[in-house]
């Protein structure tokens, strides 16, 4: 593990970068080129004294999950991101998965969307990056790995996952995962991650069983959803999918038409964010629910 030019190519990638560039003020009195070492920290989710023992070359061995984070915070090619793993002695991460590094045209588009809930998600609907308004919507996606990491899968398995939609809508959402997870599966080809998953969710769910064998298939483009938010209740949104051009990840974005009950409970959200402000309730983080 090389720690003084793993050091050196963090701060060279973070002095290129400007606060505009990752949707964050620029400020008056900027004595440094590009972000610095805290906002850094405060994109990747780490603490500005961890990613300064980074910076600095006094860190040990970073984790993959912390080099992942930083190569979506400092907008690394998949060049750079490779070279940041061998730097730290790394394997490269997998292609696809939650560890998956976030294509940058995605992420360009990600940090443009500062009003509105979005995120970066696989083609199996793992979350690789949220933006504060989906946190502030459905909850900080949970760390965990494996086929518990995708939406999805969690859909079929844990009951808590559905709370983020009413029940009325649970049977709809079903049809709609099955179906472009059947799409996903056709365009992978013989792809063990996913032929895993299906055979996970067939013997675990007998509902993910029989939509599986309907044989329906839809790519989830552009949809209508009520969220359940645990503060202003139900909300009607549009929700929007730009897919990579492989495929593989997707960017989702929520609106809803102006003047609308939902337009007017965004615009609340960007108010509460991920602060529960429940009459008689202290704050508190938002729960991850999705």
């Amino acid at each position: 593990m090389n720690l003084p030019e793993l050091a050196a190519f963090l701060k060279s990638r973070r002095a290129r970068v400007r606060p505009s560039d990752v949707g964050l003020p620029t400020g008056p009195r900027r004595r440094v080129p590009g972000l610095r070492r805290e906002e850094v920290a405060q994109l990747a989710g780490l603490s500005a004294d961890y990613y300064t023992e980074i910076e600095r070359g006094h860190s040990a061995q970073p984790s993959a999950q912390t080099l992942a984070a930083l190569a979506r915070a400092l907008r690394l090619s998949g060049d750079e991101r490779d070279h940041l793993f061998h730097l730290a002695d790394r394997r490269i991460p997998a292609a696809h998965g939650p560890t998956a590094h976030a294509q940058p045209a995605l992420l360009g588009l990600l940090d443009r969307l500062t009003t509105t809930p979005a995120q970066v998600i696989t083609d199996l609907h793992e979350t690789l990056v949220q933006n504060e308004l989906a946190v502030a919507l459905v909850g900080r996606h949970p760390a965990v790995r494996g086929p518990a990491a995708s939406f999805v899968y969690r859909w079929f398995i844990d009951p808590a996952t559905r709370d983020v939609y009413p029940v009325d809508d649970h049977p709809y959402h079903s049809r709609k995962f099955v179906a472009d997870l059947q799409a996903v599966a056709a365009r992978r080809g013989r792809d063990p991650e996913v032929a895993k998953m299906v055979a996970s969710l067939r013997r675990r769910s007998e509902e993910f069983a029989a939509l599986w064998d309907t044989h329906d298939v839809a790519v989830r483009r552009t949809d209508h959803k009520r969220i359940v938010h645990p503060t202003l209740g139900v909300i009607e949104l549009d929700c929007h999918s730009l897919l990579s051009e492989d495929g593989r990840q997707r960017l989702l974005w929520f609106t809803a038409p102006p003047g609308t009950e939902g337009a007017a409970k965004l615009e609340l959200l960007s108010v509460i964010g991920t602060q529960d402000l429940a009459p008689g309730e202290a704050a508190h983080p938002a729960p991850e629910r999705a």
